[in-house]
């Protein structure tokens, strides 16, 4: 039997975490062994991962992108500093990487890039509403890796944010947005393999196409 991939997930410390136990299962579909880490889940042994997942959750401290601390933010210092060291780390060493919804917006910031704090007031053609079913309609963009991966030029996604990447790095390009034109994916420039999606891909499992996105870093840790 074929050596299933290692790949970590980031998240919060919780113990009842559902979307750390959703990636889970959906890296079981697609051959992978998914090993948890947050604040509370040290690996054994770092060195060891074919790929990485920045998990999604609370938002990004305002200074981690050079902007001043806003109190509406509900953010997590030390979650932070972890997952930008762990970011750093898999950049350096050409680790393929897929970041979810707060984990795209932190891969962004650490590649010099910037969010929109709120992005409610920007919203004019699709729902502030949070939903886990997939309701919003989002375009990928022509000539992008994401169009392979979906073999789709438009798809509908979850949305449980608030915010959403502003400044694009310039090692990052945008290949989905919304009906609104907010950002909803983003690729490593230069077929680097990284990938960022705004939505939440992991509570959509049960989607043959939600699940290609998880195949997609599978193929590229082995």
């Amino acid at each position: 039997m074929a050596k299933r991939p290692r790949i970590g997930v980031t998240g919060n410390g919780r113990r009842w975490a559902p979307s750390w136990w959703c990636t889970r299962f959906a890296l079981l579909l697609v051959g992978a062994q998914a090993v948890r880490i947050s604040v509370r889940h040290q690996p054994a042994d770092e060195d060891n991962f074919d790929a990485l997942i920045i998990g999604g959750g609370d938002d990004i401290g305002p200074e981690q992108y050079g902007e001043p601390s806003n109190p509406k933010i509900r953010s997590d210092p030390a979650r932070d500093a972890l997952e930008v060291r762990w970011i750093k780390k898999v950049l350096d060493e050409n680790v393929p990487v897929m970041g979810i919804c707060r984990g795209a917006q932190l891969i962004n910031i650490v590649l010099e890039g910037t969010l929109h704090q709120d992005i409610r007031d920007m919203r004019k053609h699709t729902r502030n509403r949070v939903s886990l079913v997939a309701t919003k309609e989002v375009k990928l963009l022509e000539n992008s890796r994401a169009r392979e991966i979906f073999a789709t030029d438009r798809l509908k996604v979850n949305s449980l944010h608030h915010q959403a990447i502003n400044t694009v790095s310039h090692r990052l390009a945008i290949v989905g947005r919304d009906r609104d034109n907010i950002c909803q994916m983003v690729e490593g420039a230069a077929d680097t393999p990284i990938l960022g999606v705004q939505w939440h891909p992991e509570y959509l499992f049960y989607l043959p196409v939600q699940l290609r996105i998880f195949r997609w870093l599978v193929a590229q840790a082995k």
